[in-house]
């Protein structure tokens, strides 16, 4: 830890006004305790800064020439092998923009509920929607009827789009409705209808800032079991849009054929695929719902060259039997959303040689992106690391007890400052507060800490620390129970493979042989599956669940 080991910053008494310089090999600065990014964007890479610039507009200045645009593929479905030039993109989202002003009223503070799996539309809709300035906000198909009329109520949508098998959870809200593609009946407007039936009619310009929202994203509540709407603004999504055109520039992908599988009513998905990649003039191979088979079949139909993923896929490239399947034209294939095991990237690693495998790191509330790995070389020799600091981000360990920043090689709760950082939560003012600070420090609720050289280690939730024996367990693989004598007590989730006969003494005693005695597995349960959510993320509020249910059954 060299001469920085006894050094500590009270964050309160962080200089606001000038910045020293930095070290060059970690990018942190002992004076403020600001880590900042050893990126700097080139004259023509930086952040656009014009105050009336929108998300659409951005995205649309950036598409390929006209001629170009006319033969460049921007988006093909993989089930139907349908192909969008970016022509058609541009003309499509032109006309929904006109349909949605003058057919519909749709104005600038609007909005506008999206309720679909990912389809070839769902970026002309959000574009659109973006275009005449209404704000954006999306939903997981999967929640139920009850969750969506909340969202309906907390976001104030004034019109809802979903598609023809989704519509019946929108109906009882009384939200007017229109569906993604034509009904058979002919009843209900489409967004299909209004493409085709639109005159190219010019929509007056809404008179939109960067610092209008743009999107209102809502976080699955796993952790807290709160869901929160994320405020986004056109700032973000442009700062963020910038940063993937760089990345994929520094990564040589713009000739790339991308893979698409991560819901883009995730700000994952909507952040690369809805909005971002357009930027680079990339073509996009769209699945309408993740299913393994259909992703290998898709790689080798379409030579696929990148493929963003979460952590449970890569687990299922690596265990699954690819044999009947090319896949030699893969090329990178990132990972985000949730944690990867290092076991796991060095087993892709092993088994897709030719191919890179990269971690990223990022929340809905700094528009899905925080981190990256500018090399495969320094993401094989750093593999438990989600990268570096992106361009235009600064960061920050604080001690979660004392409040003191602190330098590299020691843990803390890692806090974000960048162009990309949400406003804050809808009509939530304390839940804002206590997240971003009055000088826009991010506070993410990750415990981290930097490695000399920059590079980022992410350890677990903070709130997901348990206390046993007066100890502090991470519990990235263990789930907490409480226990009268010694507080919360480490608990296994296991799924055993088909045929094992794995037992819960041999759990107990494999994981005891690994960690200190504090850390020893009291409790195993088995189950046939991990609950994740779309993102990859452990759905830890169903195993608290399971557990309760569990005892309860007991008593």
């Amino acid at each position: 830890m060299s001469g920085e080991e006894g050094w500590v910053a009270t964050v309160k008494d962080e200089p606001r006004s000038y910045q020293p310089p930095y070290d060059r090999r970690s990018g942190f600065n002992s004076r403020t305790g600001i880590y900042h990014s050893l990126v700097q964007l080139g004259e023509h890479e930086k952040i656009p800064t014009r105050p009336d610039l929108d998300t659409t507009t951005f995205v649309l200045s950036q598409f390929p020439h006209p001629k170009e645009a006319e033969s460049r593929v921007a988006l093909i479905d993989s089930a139907t092998n349908s192909r969008v030039t970016y022509s058609q993109l541009r003309r499509s989202i032109d006309l929904l923009s006109a349909g949605l002003h003058h057919k519909l009223g749709i104005r600038k503070g609007d909005v506008v509920f999206v309720l679909s799996p990912n389809s070839l539309l769902y970026p002309t809709i959000c574009l659109a929607v973006l275009s005449v300035g209404a704000v954006l906000t999306t939903a997981n198909p999967l929640n139920t009827e009850s969750e969506i009329a909340k969202q309906v109520r907390d976001s104030g949508a004034k019109l809802g789009i979903a598609s023809p098998e989704e519509a019946h959870k929108l109906f009882p809200t009384g939200l007017p409705t229109l569906l993604t593609s034509r009904p058979s009946d002919d009843s209900t407007r489409s967004v299909e209808e209004l493409i085709d039936g639109c005159d190219p009619v010019e929509v007056p310009k809404p008179g939109l800032h960067q610092s209008d929202n743009a999107a209102i994203l809502y976080s699955s509540g796993t952790t807290t079991g709160t869901s929160k709407g994320v405020l986004l603004t056109h700032a973000n999504f442009i700062s963020i849009m910038t940063l993937l055109k760089w990345s994929v520039d520094v990564t040589s992908s713009q000739n790339d054929v991308f893979l698409c599988f991560i819901p883009m009513f995730h700000i994952y998905g909507l952040a690369f695929f809805a909005l971002g990649l357009f930027c680079s003039g990339v073509t996009t191979v769209l699945m309408q719902r993740f299913d393994f088979q259909a992703m290998l079949e898709a790689i080798q139909t379409h030579r696929v060259n990148n493929v963003p993923a979460v952590p449970p896929v890569i687990l299922g490239l690596v265990k699954s039997n690819t044999d009947g399947y090319n896949l030699t034209s893969l090329r990178r294939v990132g990972s985000g959303a949730a944690p990867l095991n290092r076991e796991v990237a060095n087993g892709f690693r092993e088994k897709f040689p030719w191919a890179e495998i990269r971690q990223g790191y990022g929340l809905t509330e700094s528009c899905g992106a925080a981190t990256f790995f500018v090399s495969d070389e320094e993401a094989k020799v750093r593999s438990g690391s989600c990268g570096r600091l992106l361009p235009s981000f600064s960061a920050k360990v604080v001690d979660f007890e004392t409040g003191v920043a602190v330098p590299f090689c020691r843990e803390g709760e890692l806090w974000l400052k960048s162009p990309v950082v949400m406003r804050g939560y809808l009509g939530n003012e304390a839940a804002t507060t206590a997240t971003v600070d009055e000088d826009g420090w991010l506070r993410t609720g990750d415990l981290c800490y930097f490695d000399e050289d920059g590079f980022v280690y992410i350890i677990d939730r903070i709130k997901e620390l348990i206390k046993h024996n007066g100890y502090q367990v991470y519990i990235t693989m263990l789930r907490r129970v409480e226990d009268e004598e010694a507080g919360q007590i480490p608990m296994a989730y296991v799924v055993r493979p088909a045929g094992s006969e794995l037992t819960e003494d041999q759990v107990i005693q494999f994981v005891a042989s690994q960690v200190a005695p504090y850390k020893k597995v009291r409790r195993v349960s088995f189950i046939s599956a991990i609950p994740r959510s779309a993102a990859g993320k452990i759905l830890r509020k169903q195993l608290v669940s399971l557990n309760q249910h569990q005892v309860i059954s007991k008593l």
